[in-house]
């Protein structure tokens, strides 16, 4: 590879990594600085390298910006709605005594699609504190599983921000990506499972006392295990302190539609595009003129149809009559505000991949990739791996690897979706300090130190360790 271009992708990189650590300015500063080195480095004249940046920051913002704003309206209703605690609530008596922590993953999985990470968690930590009360032991098991089955979706399956970013910078289908992200994600809950219940009782005696009394109502004993608050039966027993109730409890099913409306339009649109052009003998990237009914699942299956349509349904189901239109204006402001720097990271990422592209830089970067005896979609993973060690942010890390990978795609020999599987995929390894959900989940579940690198750091890298077999196994057949 030229020397030139290959200093221009390492400072590219190195600049990214050093203004999120070493600096007060944000990942959509960084983006943008590493696009503008990047092209002058490279060699580009000046006004190229900033018709780059912006041809690339529209091209998927047009793409994928409105889906981000629509999808986290979503997610905030559900949380007020108490939505979001029915859902959980129906997972745990589906699964019944004995399967928490399955409840526990399955619940965070869920949850995590339209909620962010780090709110969801919040909303969801009392329903595990009330299990592990009445069960009396448990709780850093409960706690992890739920972490960590939030985890999963949050970097796999849109309409998370961070997965339709990635779909958007390398022009992938987003209903593929939800299917495809649900397959890889589908094996990993036994992983979460298995780790929680291997580390949780190890962890269990280090709980940090404060947190301790809250879940349990009593003082540890020397082994590390509690006695239930009031198991006694005494009229002088501590009393429990309840989760708070949510402001209104519905039935599961309700609480799931606005939810699973949009995902299965979007699926079924990808679903019925994909046989009629089968049925018409149609190539990928040939022109393709869909029958009537194929055209009309289109209409309603796009991203944003189908998102428009779930939060009509979050608004008009979920909350109550009485709700005002300025308190629905109000939380939906809140939700923009929570996203609206992940749209511009996500923009400034395309940007990014965009002056890769113009310059050179990524056809150089592809030719020599090829000469290397590694998978192809083993790059974008190892990209996003990389990016997240260094400066924590799983959603960085896949949008920084999703730019890169971008113009490699067709060298590499792989698809945009298995590259994006291997971007998302690859962002989830060693939460730890640098990672603002360590702190949420960490501080939450009362760990801290060694316990809490054991605990949530390492259940990261196992759920990372066991998506390198569904990475390989999408560059093979996707």
């Amino acid at each position: 590879m030229d020397l030139q271009l290959l200093a221009a992708l390492v400072l590219g990189i190195g600049a990214i990594v050093f203004v999120v650590l070493r600096t007060r300015l944000d990942a959509f500063i960084a983006l943008l600085i590493a696009a503008l080195l990047t092209g002058f480095v490279a060699g580009a004249p000046v006004t190229g390298v900033l018709d780059s940046i912006i041809e690339g920051f529209g091209s998927t913002m047009g793409a994928i910006g409105i889906v981000i704003g629509l999808g986290v309206g979503i997610g905030k209703i559900l949380e007020v709605s108490g939505a979001a605690d029915a859902l959980a609530r129906a997972f745990v008596r589906a699964l019944g005594k004995g399967k928490e922590p399955w409840a526990m993953t399955g619940t965070g999985a869920l949850v995590s699609i339209p909620v962010f990470c780090d709110s969801g968690y919040v909303i969801m930590n009392p329903l595990a504190r009330s299990i592990a009360r009445r069960k009396g032991s448990g709780y850093v098991t409960l706690a992890l599983a739920l972490g960590c089955g939030m985890t999963l979706t949050h970097h796999l399956v849109p309409p998370t921000p961070g997965p339709l970013g990635v779909a958007g910078i390398l022009e992938t289908n987003v209903g593929g990506m939800i299917l495809a992200g649900l397959v890889v994600v589908l094996p990993l809950i036994p992983v979460v499972v298995i780790y929680a219940k291997w580390i949780g009782p190890k962890l269990e005696g280090q709980l940090a006392p404060a947190v301790r009394e809250e879940v349990y109502g009593t003082a540890a004993t020397r082994t590390g295990e509690t006695v239930p608050a009031g198991s006694s039966g005494s009229a002088d027993s501590p009393v429990e302190e309840t989760p708070e109730e949510p402001p209104r409890r519905m039935k599961a099913w309700v609480a799931f539609l606005p939810l699973l409306v949009p995902l299965l339009l979007i699926v079924v649109n990808t679903v019925a595009t994909a046989v009629d052009r089968n049925a018409q003998g149609v190539l990928s990237g040939d022109e393709y003129e869909p029958t009537a009914l194929v055209g009309v699942l289109a209409f309603v299956g796009d991203p944003v149809v189908a998102l428009l349509i779930g939060i009509v349904l979050a608004v008009y189901v979920l909350l109550p009559r009485r709700t005002t239109r300025g308190q629905v204006s109000e939380w939906l402001s809140q939700a923009a505000a929570s996203a609206g720097l992940i749209i511009l990271i996500t923009g400034a990422g395309g940007a990014f991949g965009q002056v890769l592209r113009d310059t050179g830089v990524g056809d150089a970067l592809a030719t020599t990739i090829a000469s290397w005896h590694i998978p192809g979609v083993l790059v974008p993973f190892l990209i996003a791996t990389l990016v997240r060690l260094a400066q924590g942010s799983g959603t960085v890390a896949m949008i920084t690897a999703a730019s890169v990978t971008a113009p490699l795609v067709a060298g590499l020999g792989i698809s945009p979706l298995a590259a994006a599987i291997a971007c998302c995929a690859g962002s989830m390894v060693f939460s730890y300090f640098n990672d603002s959900y360590f702190w949420v989940v960490t501080r939450f579940t009362g760990l801290d130190g060694v316990a809490a690198i054991r605990g949530w750091s390492g259940i990261t890298t196992a759920v990372w360790l066991g998506s390198l077999p569904m990475v390989l196994l999408a560059g093979a057949v996707l």
